[in-house]
């Protein structure tokens, strides 16, 4: 098993012919001024030493010190082994409230946003756990299916916005519906909803859809976003509040948390309601609630296990740039006798 790190380093290697080009290009002007000083058979009397097997070594030397270098910094890979891992885990799903009312802001820097910090933090504390994604409001939408990529879970979550939908409301049991189709075992027993949403249930049906989720060995935790007071739902522009939503009456909306929606559609299920202010509690109640439940085994991947190469070439680089500092272009007494080149004296 063999890989490369970082392929664009290939492209340094053009430098090589660079290199040659300059080299050839240079003997030539040597020559060619040489010959308008002297011919050939004087020039070999002035300069008995000079050799051109040499220069041409020193050059070839230079090219692949740098081939080598490139190399290094490629980071050539063998795969020494393979690991067989089994990911077992519990399939959470998000259903993330995208409603206008979520832009309220009792608590900072408003609904949304906070609940797409505490799903960040929960995914962030995940271990081997698969992850799906739904945003609604007055009709639910899947997000992301369910996956492993933590970091593809994150990238959708951030996207998320009221704008996305269309219709507006808060139908939770659209929401509930259309996470049953995240599971694609029926066996499944570690099935697990997370919605998090400020309670305002616009449709009503979110307990028979709860009922429906529970027959089906889905457990809903719910997480309330917001304040039982209340706040009205800002209108900006450019960053800045322009007015407050209204009512037919021309009166300021004010929309506040219901947490005994959330907590009726929780203990349909058996499972529990948590209050979104604190994230550090949030996560506490979430792993309480994920240790609980059986983990299955989902996923089994085979790993090579890669170790680095790039210091044989390294090393290689620095020996054949040591060699070429050190080789001299001139004949050298010792070598004469040798004639290691087969030079003509």
């Amino acid at each position: 098993m063999f890989k490369l790190d970082e392929h664009i380093w290939f492209w340094t290697l053009l430098v090589i012919p660079f290199v040659v080009l300059v080299f050839i290009l240079v003997q030539l002007w040597r020559y060619k001024t040489q010959k308008t000083f002297a011919s050939t058979n004087l020039l070999k009397k002035l300069s008995p030493n000079q050799s051109l097997f040499k220069r041409v070594l020193k050059v070839l030397m230079l090219c692949a010190a740098f081939a080598m270098l490139t190399l290094a910094l490629v980071n050539p890979k063998v795969g020494t082994k393979l690991e067989t891992v089994r990911s077992q885990g519990v399939d959470v799903v998000f259903a993330v409230d995208v409603s206008k009312s979520m832009l309220a802001e009792d608590v900072a820097p408003n609904r949304l946003e906070k609940s797409k910090q505490l799903v960040t933090q929960i995914i962030n504390n995940l271990a081997s756990d698969r992850v799906g994604i739904i945003a609604y409001a007055g009709k639910a939408f899947p997000q992301l299916p369910i996956t492993t990529d933590y970091a593809a879970a994150k990238m959708f979550l951030q996207n998320m916005n009221t704008d996305m939908m269309s219709s507006q409301g808060t139908a939770i049991q659209e929401a509930i519906l259309l996470s049953k189709t995240y599971f694609d075992n029926e066996e499944q027993t570690n099935r697990i909803l997370i919605i998090i949403s400020d309670g305002e249930d616009h449709e009503g049906e979110a307990i028979d859809a709860a009922e429906e989720a529970m027959e089906e060995g889905i457990k809903i935790v719910t997480i309330g976003v917001g304040d039982v007071k209340g706040a009205p739902i800002p209108i900006k522009r450019n960053g800045t509040i322009f007015t407050y939503k209204k009512d037919k009456n021309n009166e300021i909306v004010i929309t506040k948390l219901n947490p005994e929606t959330l907590q009726s559609i929780a203990n349909e299920t058996n499972g529990i309601y948590i209050d979104g202010k604190s994230t550090a509690q949030v996560i506490e109640q979430i792993k309480e609630v994920l240790n609980t439940m059986d983990k299955t085994e989902f996923e089994t991947k085979q790993i090579a296990d890669y170790k680095d190469q790039f210091q044989w070439f390294l090393g290689f680089a620095i020996l054949l740039l040591f060699i070429d500092i050190f080789l001299l272009e001139r004949k050298t007494a010792w070598l004469k006798k040798l004639n290691l080149f087969n030079e003509n004296f």
